[in-house]
């Protein structure tokens, strides 16, 4: 096969994986329970997996699903997608059932890999995509029915197994894709209220690993332990820890499921040393007695993709020692655009200076740049910038002067960090994911009775934020709380459920008649003492 490439000349996340096996072959990559996978040995699986995906009849650019959770069969599946030149769709297991039916028929997905956590949803949403191209609105027409591929279960008819996948083999070709090409569909949020997928290109994602190496000091080192606590469906989980795991050559201890005593005991017994976690996390050790015992090996604290709240910053820091950095990124900028490791001073309360390679600028409502001091919203331009949306592109970067407009508001404070202030957008996120308030409104509206909703984002001390949601109800209706809340858990993911459910005479609405979600908000902070 020739000498592997470097990372400068990967063309794929795959073939920087060729290179780290090279060097590190017997070095462990992945620890999941009491099973530990080599470099060697995981650069072999994913060339099998690769070879079986390619045999099956997928070729480069046709998209898979991957519902496996972060587990070593999900890393492989991950790495095999790119090293056979198809587009990985990372499928959120939270979600409902028809929600991940919508992701893997807009996608058109030709096959979902699976494995025993998740294959019922995934049966039941290959069963909605069926129905849902059976007449297909124009956006699906042309669409197919996924395969479903199962891991360490049994299939049922029409499906497959891993051995069968691994049993066909195709001549592995490391030059089926790079650069432009698509390596992932991440879905989030967009504007229209519905997730869509964002476009994130071998060259962004690679891009974006460079960045943070060129950091003095790199967030991660070839003798880390790092927590894979972070799910790999997540751009956060699947390529600032996932990808940073894999350029450097350093440890992966797999944490598929979260539950805080057993996340810190794992810590513990493996000897962590290197922690990129989401704020519930820290949140839920702040206090515990045996926090600094569980803390002793580990070097470096990053918490990203939700605001952490600084009083919950220096109780870690006190009782362990080690400094807590945060950082601000987002799914189209592959995820990383700014961290206090690029700080002289890291402060709590803000997220840093922009990694190198990434540029950042602060405009008004008319596109000037800001007054020093002054809030705006953030543009972003660098190589790591994502594609647009799937499939048409909407929304990449200016084509003339690849500055990307992130609908999140900050300002430069007087070290020159920046500081996260507001959004533009009303999205919520809730522990780093987003929630659209449109799509929780019309699902409030479905039940019998609520004849107006609206939903804002509230803090929240272990999510960050949280949804709340304000109702009407219609004249003589007879409809409570509880069954507001139970329609909610049978139609959105845990994360999108309102927290809370507040029933109002009436809401507040402008001239031309839409609610004044403004209003609410500056309620909301009178409420809680803030202005």
């Amino acid at each position: 096969m020739g000498r592997p490439p470097t990372p400068a000349q990967s063309r794929t996340l795959a073939d920087v994986l060729r290179g780290t096996a090279r060097r590190r072959g017997d070095h462990p990559a992945l620890v999941e329970g009491d099973t530990t996978t080599t470099w060697s040995a995981l650069d072999a699986a994913v060339d099998a997996v690769a070879s079986g995906l390619r045999a099956s009849g997928l070729v480069p650019g046709d998209r898979v699903g991957l519902a496996l959770g972060t587990t070593t069969g999900g890393v492989q599946a991950y790495l095999a997608a790119a090293r056979a030149g198809l587009v990985a769709v990372p499928v959120n297991t939270s979600l409902t059932t028809g929600e991940v039916a919508r992701v893997l028929a807009d996608s058109g997905a030709r096959a979902v890999l699976t494995g025993p956590v998740a294959v019922a949803q995934v049966r039941n949403a290959v069963a909605g995509v069926a129905d849902a191209l059976t007449d297909p609105p124009p956006d699906l027409a042309g669409r197919a029915v996924p395969e479903v591929v199962v891991e360490g279960t049994s299939a049922l008819p029409g499906e497959s197994t891993y051995a069968d996948l691994l049993a066909t083999r195709a001549e592995p070709d490391d030059d089926a894709a790079g650069g432009e090409d698509l390596a992932v569909l991440l879905y989030t949020s967009g504007t229209s209220g519905r997730p869509r997928g964002a476009m994130l290109s071998h060259r962004a994602l690679l891009a974006n690993l460079e960045q943070l190496m060129g950091l003095d000091p790199a967030p991660m080192r070839e003798d880390d332990v790092v927590l894979g606590l972070l799910p790999l469906f997540h751009v956060y989980g699947l390529n600032a820890v996932l990808g940073l795991v894999v350029r450097t050559g350093a440890t992966l201890v797999l944490c598929p499921r979260f539950d805080a005593a057993d996340a810190l005991q794992l810590v513990r017994e493996r000897g962590v040393t290197n922690l990129p976690v989401a704020p519930p996390v820290l949140v839920s050790w702040a206090g515990r007695d045996d926090l600094p015992e569980a803390f002793r090996s580990v070097r470096l604290v990053v918490c990203g993709a939700a605001a952490l709240p600084a009083s919950v910053v220096e109780e870690l820091t006190t009782a362990t020692g080690v400094p807590v950095h945060e950082g601000y990124g987002l799914t189209e900028a592959a995820p990383v655009v700014s961290t206090t490791l690029a700080s002289p001073h890291p402060r709590a309360g803000t997220v840093g200076r922009p990694v190198p390679g990434v540029e950042v600028r602060l405009v008004d409502d008319d596109g000037r740049p800001v007054e020093d001091g002054d809030p705006g919203e953030i543009l972003v331009r660098g190589p790591n910038l994502f594609s647009g949306w799937w499939p048409d592109g909407e929304a990449a970067p200016d084509k003339d002067d690849g500055w990307y407009a992130t609908g999140d508001v900050a300002l430069w404070d007087d070290e020159g960090d920046l500081v996260l202030v507001d959004r533009v957008k009303e999205l919520v996120i809730v522990s780093g994911f987003n929630v659209y308030p449109r799509e929780v409104e019309d699902v409030l509206l479905e039940v019998p009775g609520v004849a107006e909703a609206a939903v804002i984002a509230v803090p929240h001390p272990r999510t960050g934020e949280a949804v709340k949601a304000f109702l009407v109800a219609a004249p003589d209706a007879q409809v409570g709380v509880e069954a507001v809340l139970e329609h909610c858990r049978e139609r959105l993911a845990r994360f999108k459920q309102p927290a809370i459910v507040e029933f109002v005479e009436t809401l507040p609405h402008t001239g031309a008649g839409k609610i004044a979600k403004g209003r609410l908000r500056e309620r909301e902070k009178r409420a809680a003492g803030l202005v």
